[in-house]
């Protein structure tokens, strides 16, 4: 493989999927007229969600058509070789691409007229929603694969047929297919629904924002500020990686493009310092998932969370923030161990840049985000945050000896426009599924039918939701999985985890007065017993008395507002982090694959060794279930944080058998209940401090016997 130096620009990676997009867009004139749709469809988007006084329904509408004209124009239907079949191909995507737009404009033009017929469909009706749908299908087939519309299909003739011949719980006496359009398209339900607005609004701002970082050299500056605070470590290389994976996928959102980005520059330089292959595109993988876990973005997750839980925007990122640093503290100690192990080197002192020298050349770049992160704290919208956030991208380049012209400032909007249309053909997709889920209540029944499985365990609930994300995952991209498990498995979750903040009120004996009214209904002779602490078995037999038809009230009656929408987003950022496992988890991983195909390594078993560096995924949502990670204040949040990075670094060492020197089979087997006693929220300060010091002393030891010199030390094969 050619060496790759950071300063190069390399060529962008091409694989058969996006073949022909890149065909089209390279295209004497069908790439102009791409890019100058592409152009115009972001200036309307920034209408839209500044100056704007259309409907959400209308806006949502043109939403669908333009990207659904730009997918038809950049994506084609099939692939043909021959000259009159490419010229048949496109002619039909250009029909496809106008009759996404002339269906949007139909809904705009006779939206009146339908509701004025008492929301009877005239034949006009009936043909434009039928297409729209079975455009949407076709679009997101294009984009994401069949998984997808095949699902749509299922949930949509499940409501209108085949539901009511299922007998027991998931029966469903069905719906008219007037109706069931009608909820899809016209009505502003299924596809034009809440997650469209989320796409048209907070989704492509900030991605837009993303589009001009990069466009004015914002990704250059990253990788080299990355290779300036760790480029001088051993093993700094792999540190890079992981670095400039956190900054780069804060603002771009896709795990993919953040591994395609980066990954050309710190995969090579990571095998140069001694890593194998194998590892470092693992580590880059790895990394780069978790991009979305990362604020201000998170892969479109903040936006959807918000939405889901009526917690604000700026909460759910300012309580992301420590967990996904977990994270990518996580893979960084798989990284130090390797090091260790391979005896990786340090960079050359030339080669690695100099932090004055770096700063002073970008320092600029990093103004946008400052502006943006104090218009959201002054209390701007996320969307006006992330306009004036544009606005100060452009500014801020005036400071450097590059700043960007009308010219640079175009292709800002032209790549918006296409990097956000996979995500917008998606997310109005997804919509049809969960207007489903709402209409048959199947979410409630799936969570219950969850809860049944699992015996009440909190614990054995998250495990089945794995299992479902990881099956969901090799379908459905992150974004898509995390919707879906959350429309039908968050009720189940946030029920439990309000229940065990409820249990631990009654062990404490602070049940308040509000909340005791219930047991007087329903157990009055256990009254005196709310009074004193109690046993775990007492509480639980208390709660067991309580029927599930004052369950809900019961806890809005104990616990406060604030502690119950606190939970609800540990329920959601708990699934939104298992819904990333996919994107390192064989048999499909897409990150891993992009990594594999970088350093020339094996797919699957870069697969793996992604899904060994990306444990992190697993642990940290066992710690918002069972810990205030999230749910606390600050200095709850930081302890937690503190014990669990070495408890996460003490676990990693068991894995691996290495700490600074190769461990024993003994001493590594000890490594994890070391790592649980500082991990398990058992909430006693003495147990945390023990499996701490317990550690430091393990970590000193194996440091003296690594210098020592003792056998073992060989490079790693």
């Amino acid at each position: 493989m050619a060496e790759i130096r950071p300063g190069d620009r390399p060529e962008p990676i091409r694989d058969e999927s996006v073949s022909g997009a890149s065909e089209r867009l390279e295209h004497r004139w069908l790439g102009p007229v791409i890019t100058g749709l592409a152009i115009i469809t972001s200036l309307v988007h920034l209408y839209f969600n500044s100056l704007s006084t259309l409907s959400e329904l209308w806006t949502s509408a043109l939403h669908f058509g333009l990207f659904g004209l730009i997918c038809a124009l950049s994506t084609p239907m099939v692939r043909v070789r021959s000259v009159a079949g490419q010229r048949l191909v496109l002619t039909v995507d250009v029909m496809l691409g106008l009759l996404a737009l002339a269906c949007a404009c139909y809904l705009i033009l006779f939206e009146d007229a339908l509701y004025q017929r008492g929301v009877t469909f005239s034949l006009g009706d009936w043909l434009v929603s039928i297409t729209a749908v079975l455009l949407i299908l076709e679009f997101a087939r294009r984009t994401v694969g069949w998984f997808i519309p095949v699902l749509c299909v299922l949930a949509l003739t499940y409501v209108a047929w085949w539901g009511q011949y299922i007998e027991g719980i998931f029966n469903f006496p069905g719906l008219s297919w007037e109706t069931v359009l009608f909820r899809s398209f016209l009505g502003g339900q299924g596809m034009l629904g809440s997650i469209a607005r989320i796409s048209w609004t907070y989704v492509f701002m900030f991605i837009l924002f993303g589009a001009f970082l990069v466009k004015s050299g914002a990704g250059d500056f990253i990788i080299e500020l990355a290779r300036c605070a760790a480029g001088r470590f051993v093993g700094g290389p792999g540190f890079v990686a992981v670095f400039a994976s956190g900054l780069m996928g804060s603002v771009s959102g896709s795990s993919v493009a953040n591994t395609v980005s980066t990954g050309v520059i710190t995969i090579p330089l990571m095998r140069k310092s001694g890593f194998p292959a194998r590892f470092a595109a693992g580590v880059e993988a790895a990394a780069s998932t978790g991009g979305q876990l990362m604020p201000p973005v998170m892969g479109a997750g903040a936006f959807i969370m918000a939405s889901y839980t009526q917690v604000s925007y700026l909460t759910i990122v300012a309580v992301a923030a420590l967990p996904a640093l977990l994270y990518f503290l996580s893979v960084a100690m798989f990284v130090r161990i390797e090091a260790k192990r391979s005896h990786a080197v340090k960079l050359e002192d030339e080669e690695t840049p100099r932090l004055a020298t770096v700063l002073k050349g970008g320092w600029h770049f990093l103004l946008p985000l400052v502006v943006l992160v104090a218009a959201l704290v002054y209390g701007f919208t996320p969307t006006y945050a992330a306009g004036i956030a544009i606005v100060s991208v452009i500014l801020a380049s005036w400071l450097s000896g590059r700043p960007m012209g009308v010219r640079d400032i175009v292709e800002a909007l032209a790549m918006g426009a296409r990097n956000i249309m996979t995500t917008a053909i998606l997310l109005i997709t997804v919509g049809l599924i969960v207007m489903v889920v709402s209409t048959t209540g199947i979410g409630n029944t799936f969570s219950l039918m969850i809860t049944d499985w699992a015996g009440g365990s909190l614990l054995v609930t998250i495990l089945l939701v794995a299992l479902a994300s990881l099956i969901l995952g090799m379908g459905l991209p992150v974004t898509a999985a995390y919707i879906v498990l959350a429309t039908l498995s968050a009720p189940a979750i946030y029920q439990l985890i309000a229940q065990g903040q409820l249990l631990d009120l009654l062990m404490a004996g602070q049940l308040p007065e509000q909340a005791k009214a219930i047991f007087m209904l329903v157990a009055p002779d256990q009254l005196p017993q709310l009074n004193a602490p109690m046993d775990q078995a007492t509480a639980m037999a208390l709660l067991a008395a309580v029927p599930d038809t004052f369950s809900r009230q019961l806890l809005e009656l104990a616990l406060s507002p604030a502690t119950l929408a606190m939970a609800l987003v540990a329920a959601h950022m708990i699934i939104f982090w298992l819904s990333q496992d996919s994107n390192v988890t064989p048999p499909v991983c897409l990150t891993a694959f992009a990594a594999a195909a970088i350093a020339g390594t094996p797919q699957m078993r870069t697969g793996f060794t992604a899904w060994k560096l990306a444990k992190g995924l697993y642990i940290v949502p066992l710690l918002f279930a069972y810990s205030p990670l999230i749910t606390g204040d600050l200095t709850e949040m930081l302890r937690v944080f503190c014990f669990a990075l070495f408890g996460i670094y003490a676990i990693i060492a068991g894995l691996e058998g290495y700490l600074e020197h190769p461990l024993t089979p003994l001493v590594r087997l000890a490594m994890f209940p070391v790592g649980a006693l500082m991990l398990w929220p058992h909430g006693q300060l003495l147990f945390d401090a023990a499996g701490l010091v317990v550690f430091v002393l393990l970590f000193i030891w194996s440091s003296r016997q690594g210098r020592a010199g003792s056998p073992g030390a060989a490079a790693h094969p």
